[in-house]
């Protein structure tokens, strides 16, 4: 996948999402300094998927609650017959 035709502004959930799950903490310090802890609050709780530990960390660092989150409530709404 190519990745060079982003836009920092355009695609902000997207990278946002991609560097919450795959980053390391340096990365996830480098977001959070550039887009700003306000708009991260705005534009992560509507990111499509997000790992259980990760969903932990925003939580704590944006002092919200996994039900504010949209991957949250579907995850919640497709439950599987086995553990992951």
């Amino acid at each position: 996948m190519n990745f060079d035709g982003l836009d920092a502004e355009k695609d902000a959930g997207f990278i946002m999402e991609k560097v919450f799950n795959y980053g390391n903490w340096d990365d996830n310090l480098t977001i959070i300094k550039y887009y700003g802890k306000q708009r991260i609050r705005q534009e992560v709780i509507k990111g499509a998927y997000f790992k259980k530990k990760v969903l932990s960390f925003l939580c704590t660092v944006f002092d919200l609650q996994p039900t504010d989150f949209t991957c949250y409530i579907r995850r919640q709404s497709h439950q599987v017959p086995w553990n992951r």
